[in-house]
């Protein structure tokens, strides 16, 4: 392993900036996440989950906020459903400079809380 990252997000302090921020959903997620949510009543705890992943990644990689732009990490779903760790722009090219060849994540939250895990291998 080469990184690990975790980080935690209240879903309702993420809802209010989504309320506050009308452009932070453009801004944060990719149209593929976006798309991949559209028809939910409340899409808040699974934004929340995929900025807690975002957040998790620049630990995994040792950096902080501002090293990459946060719409180049996204989640998408496999064809079984679990989560997967999709990394572009800066956030691929400060992997590979540590030799990242591949990453895990794990992703859950409940109506309080959203909680995501990277490893970088």
């Amino acid at each position: 392993m080469i990184g690990l990252g975790v980080d935690a997000v209240s879903v309702q302090r993420f809802r209010e900036a989504l309320d506050r921020t009308p452009n932070l959903r453009t801004r944060v997620f990719t149209s593929a996440e976006l798309e991949s949510l559209a028809g939910r009543a409340d899409s808040a705890a699974s934004l929340a989950v995929r900025f807690a992943a975002r957040e998790a990644t620049m630990k995994a990689l040792g950096v902080g906020l501002g090293a990459f732009d946060l719409r180049d990490v996204s989640i998408r779903n496999s064809t079984t459903g679990a989560p997967e760790l999709v990394v572009t722009g800066r956030a691929l090219e400060l992997a590979q400079a540590q030799g990242v060849k591949s990453w895990l994540v794990s992703l859950s939250h409940t109506d309080d809380t959203a909680i995501a895990v990277v490893a970088s291998n």
